[in-house]
C-alpha cells in the first residue's frame, strides 16, 4: 500500500495536513529529514505512515514515557504491532520484548533515550530490519535548546549500528542554532528540512500585569467561553487555584505527576470530555493530550523560556477557532524569574554533593551499582539533604552528561509476572507445595502467554479470586520467585534513576566547568527572552516568530499589544472618516447645518459639529451663514 492507502485504511483520513505529504515523502526516499511542525501539527503521522509502507521496523526516540505509552496503545487500537522499552523495566523483559522485535511481526519499537546505554539493546537492534529511526521532541539533542537531554547524544552511535536507516527528527520548537545542533548531533547526510511556520493566526497572546491574578483569572472564566487550562509551577498551587475555581462556581481540578495514578486518568478523561471544564496543572500535563476545542491556557506564572511557553499555551484553539493564550505577569514576577533561576543553578561543587549524597540515598559502596537501577523519590532525597527541586534537577542533568547516571520521569510500570520454567514444572510443583496449588491456577486460568512473555497481573485481582489478602498474595508471589519458579515484578510509580558507572569517589569525579558555564548562559539568555517578550510594547506574535526565525512576519492584529494600538489609533480614524464624509457630500450640493449633521455617518454629533467647525476654520470648506459648501 502507498501512504495514502495506508493513512485511509488504518486513521481514516483521505489527505494529509500541511507539510506532512512532502516530509512522508521525504522520508520514503531514504533522506534524513527534520521537520518542524507546531503542537497539534501531526508529526507522529510523519513517522507512523512511511514505517507502515516500508518493510520493516521503526524505532521511536522518545523521552516522554507516558506518550510512548499512550502511542503504542493507539497503534494496538489499529491494528498495528507495537511495543515500547523504558527505564524500570527488568532485562528479562526487555530481552523477550527485543526478540519479538527481531522474531516477530513487531512495526515499531519505541525506546526511552537512556535505553540506548545498554549493550544489550544496541546488540539486538543490530539485528533487526531497521526501516527508519524516529526521534521525537529532537530538540532535546541540542546544548542550545531549552529542554536539553544527555542520553540524547547517545542516538548517534545507533545510527552506527544501522547505518543505512534514515532519520527522521521532530520538534515543535527549535530556533536557528538548535536545527543546525540537531543536524550536527544527529550525523545527518545531505539533510532534507521542513519547517511550517510557528505562526497561529487564531491565536491571541495576551500578557496581563494584574497584580490580582486570581480575580483576572476569574474574568477570563466567566469572558471565555469553552474549555481551559491553566498552569501553575508547583504542585501545591495546582489544588490551591481548582479550590478557589470551584468555590466561585466553576468545573475544575487539579493535576501533577504526584497525584494517583488511577486518579490522574480519571481527571484527564474528564476534563478531554468537557466534565471537568477548567484543569490546573504543571507542566507535567498536556504532551501528547489531543484535545482540539480548549479556548484558552493561562500562564500563573513566567515559563523559563519561550519554547516551553509556544508549546504550553499552542495546546489552545488547535481546532482553528479563536482561542487565548494568556500569560499572567506582574512586576515582582518579573524580579523573581531571574532571582529565581540563578539561585537554583548549581555551582561545581553542588553538583558532586548531590551524587556524593545519591551515594548515601541509596547506601552505595565505593565501586559498587554500575547498571542498578533505582526507584528515585526526589522530593524525599531533597528533602533529607536540604536542596532545592530545581537545583537538583540542575546537578542530575550535569551527571548524566558526564555518563554517571540516568534519570527517567515519573513511570508508571504495572505488576507484571512471567513463569521461569515449563508447564511440566510448574504442575510438579502445584501437587508438591499444594497451599499454593490455587494461587497457581488462578494465574494461569486469568493471564494467558505467561510462560512466554510477562503479563501485566493485579494483586488485588488475584487476592479476590483466591479468597486471601492481597499481603498475603504479594509474600506467595515473592516465595514463588526465590524458588525460581516465576519472576514477580511489583507495581512502582516512581522515577527510574540509574548508576550508569560504579559509584565514583569525589577525587576522580569529573565536571566539565566550560559546559557548565555554557549552560547557564543558555539559562540566562531564555530567561532574558522571555522578559523582553513580556516587557515590550511589541505585537507579542512578531516577538515570538522572530524568536523562531520568522523575523519578517506581519502583525497579527488580535494579541493585547495590537488591540492596544488599535483602540490608540480609533480616534483618529473617526475623525478622518468625518472629514472626508464632509467633503464628499459638499463637493455635489450645499448643506445647512441642520442636514449636514445627521447625513454623517461616523461619530457622535459633537465629533460631527466639532470637525465641521475645524474645517471651517482651516479654510477647507465655506459658509454664507446658512449653508455650507467646497
Amino acid at each position: 500500500m502507498n501512504e495514502t492507502e495506508i493513512l485511509k485504511r488504518y486513521w481514516g483520513f483521505d489527505s494529509f495536513r500541511p507539510l506532512q505529504d512532502e516530509i512522508i515523502r521525504s522520508v520514503l526516499d531514504g533522506n534524513d529529514t527534520l521537520a518542524l511542525m507546531p503542537t497539534g501539527g501531526g508529526k507522529s503521522l510523519c513517522f507512523q505512515v512511511p514505517a507502515l509502507v516500508k518493510d520493516g521496523i521503526c524505532i521511536v526516540v522518545s523521552p516522554l514515557v507516558a506518550l510512548m505509552k499512550d502511542q503504542v496503545e493507539n497503534l494496538k487500537g489499529r491494528g498495528i504491532n507495537a511495543v515500547a522499552i523504558y527505564a524500570g523495566m527488568g532485562k528479562r523483559e526487555i530481552d523477550i520484548l527485543l526478540d519479538n522485535c527481531i522474531y516477530g511481526k513487531i512495526k515499531f519499537l519505541y525506546l526511552s533515550p537512556e535505553r540506548l546505554l545498554s549493550d544489550l539493546v544496541r546488540e539486538r537492534i543490530s539485528y533487526m530490519d531497521v526501516n527508519l529511526i524516529a526521534v521525537d521532541e529532537a530538540h532535546c539533542v541540542s546544548q542550545w535548546g531549552y529542554d536539553f537531554r544527555p542520553p540524547y547524544l547517545l542516538i548517534s552511535a545507533l545510527r552506527e549500528v544501522v547505518p543505512e536507516a534514515p532519520v527522521l527528527a521532530l520538534t515543535a520548537t527549535a530556533t536557528a542554532y538548535v536545527r543546525e545542533d540537531i543536524v550536527v548531533k544527529l550525523a545527518f547526510k545531505d539533510p532534507k528540512i521542513f519547517v511550517q511556520s510557528f505562526a497561529r493566526s487564531n491565536l491571541s497572546y495576551v500578557v496581563a500585569a494584574d497584580e490580582d491574578k486570581h480575580r483576572k483569572l476569574l474574568s477570563i472564566a466567566a469572558n471565555v467561553k469553552g474549555s481551559g487550562l491553566v498552569y501553575v509551577r508547583n504542585r501545591r498551587e495546582t489544588s490551591e487555584i481548582a479550590l478557589f475555581l470551584q468555590r466561585n462556581g466553576i468545573a475544575a481540578d487539579f493535576y501533577h505527576a504526584g497525584v494517583e495514578r488511577e486518579t490522574r486518568f480519571k481527571r484527564q478523561q474528564e476534563w478531554k470530555q468537557g466534565k471537568i471544564r477548567i484543569m490546573v496543572a504543571t507542566n507535567a500535563f498536556g504532551m501528547g493530550i489531543d484535545k482540539a476545542d480548549v479556548r484558552f491556557v493561562v500562564h500563573m506564572d513566567l515559563p523559563e523560556s519561550l519554547e516551553a511557553y509556544y508549546q504550553e499555551a499552542g495546546r489552545a484553539g488547535r481546532d482553528g477557532k479563536r482561542a487565548y493564550g494568556v500569560l499572567l505577569a506582574n512586576r515582582s514576577d518579573q524580579m523573581a524569574l531571574k532571582a529565581r533561576y540563578s539561585d537554583s543553578f548549581p555551582s561545581i561543587e553542588e553538583i558532586k554533593k548531590v551524587y556524593h549524597n545519591l551515594g548515601n540515598y541509596f547506601q552505595l559502596a565505593y565501586g559498587a551499582g554500575e547498571g542498578l537501577n533505582l526507584n528515585f523519590d526526589l522530593a524525599d532525597y531533597c528533602k533529607r539533604f536540604g536542596i532545592g527541586v530545581m537545583k537538583a534537577m540542575s546537578a542530575l542533568k550535569f551527571l548524566e552528561r558526564e555518563g554517571y547516571l540516568t534519570l527517567s520521569e515519573n513511570v508508571f510500570l504495572p505488576s507484571r509476572l512471567l513463569f521461569l520454567v515449563s508447564h511440566e514444572d510448574v504442575y510438579r510443583f502445584q501437587i508438591e507445595n499444594a497451599g499454593y496449588d490455587r494461587l497457581l491456577k488462578t494465574i494461569l486460568r486469568a493471564y494467558g502467554g505467561t510462560f512466554e512473555q510477562y503479563a501485566k497481573i493485579q494483586e488485588a485481582d488475584l487476592a479476590r479470586k483466591v479468597a486471601v489478602s492481597f499481603n498475603e498474595v504479594v509474600k506467595q508471589l515473592n516465595f514463588l520467585q526465590e524458588q525460581g519458579l516465576l519472576s514477580y515484578l511489583p507495581q512502582t510509580d516512581q522515577p527510574q534513576l540509574q548508576f550508569v558507572r560504579p559509584r565514583t569517589d569525589l577525587m576522580h569525579l569529573d565536571i566539565d566547568v566550560k559546559y557548565v558555564k555554557l549552560r547557564k548562559k543558555i539559562l540566562t539568555d531564555q530567561i532574558d527572552a522571555v522578559l523582553t517578550y513580556t516587557g515590550s510594547a511589541i505585537c507579542r506574535s512578531k516577538q515570538l516568530l522572530a524568536y523562531f526565525d520568522e523575523p519578517d512576519a506581519e502583525k497579527c492584529g488580535v494579541c493585547d499589544v495590537c488591540l492596544a494600538e488599535k483602540k490608540a489609533e480609533e480616534p483618529d480614524l473617526i475623525l478622518d472618516k468625518i472629514d472626508f464624509e464632509i467633503i464628499t457630500l459638499l463637493q455635489s450640493e450645499a448643506y445647512e447645518l441642520q442636514d449636514l449633521v445627521p447625513a454623517l455617518k461616523s461619530g457622535t454629533e459633537p465629533e460631527k459639529l466639532s470637525r465641521i467647525g475645524e474645517l471651517l476654520d482651516a479654510g477647507k470648506i465655506k459658509t454664507d451663514g446658512k449653508n455650507y459648501y467646497l
